[in-house]
This record gives structure tokens, C-alpha cells and sequence, in this order.
């Protein structure tokens, strides 16, 4: 067989095993923020978690801003 060929049968295949998207209803939004959320918590934690590891974490106020210590 060809690539063409090959590439064809594969597109027929792909699409009579295809799975008909849903439509869209307003649980699957409310899905969709809270994945979202969780990863931001979860990817913040992470962050925190390896600074504290190395032994600095992280503190807003812990010095004053480079270019102000000059003036």
C-alpha cells in the first residue's frame, strides 16, 4: 500500500470509531473550572513544597527591592 492509501484507511477507520461529542451543558463548565482550579492549587503547592525542601521559602516582604536600596 502507499502512504496515500494507507493515510486514507486510517482517516475511515478513525472516523467510524469516533465518539459523537456531547453538547456542551453548564455541569461540564463547572467540571472544566474545577480541574482548573485543583491544578493551580495542586501546581502551587508543588512550587511551595520544593522551595521549602531547598530551605528558602517563599516571603513578600523578606528584604526590600533591589533598586530602592540605593536611593
Amino acid at each position: 500500500m502507499s502512504i496515500l492509501e494507507i493515510a486514507l484507511a486510517s482517516q475511515i477507520w478513525a472516523r467510524r470509531h469516533e465518539k459523537r461529542a456531547l453538547a456542551f451543558d453548564e455541569s461540564g463548565g463547572l467540571k472544566v473550572l474545577l480541574r482548573v482550579a485543583f491544578v493551580f492549587v495542586a501546581f502551587t503547592m508543588l512550587i511551595a513544597g520544593l522551595n521549602v525542601a531547598v530551605g528558602r521559602p517563599q516571603m513578600p516582604a523578606q528584604s526590600s527591592a533591589p533598586a530602592l536600596t540605593g536611593r
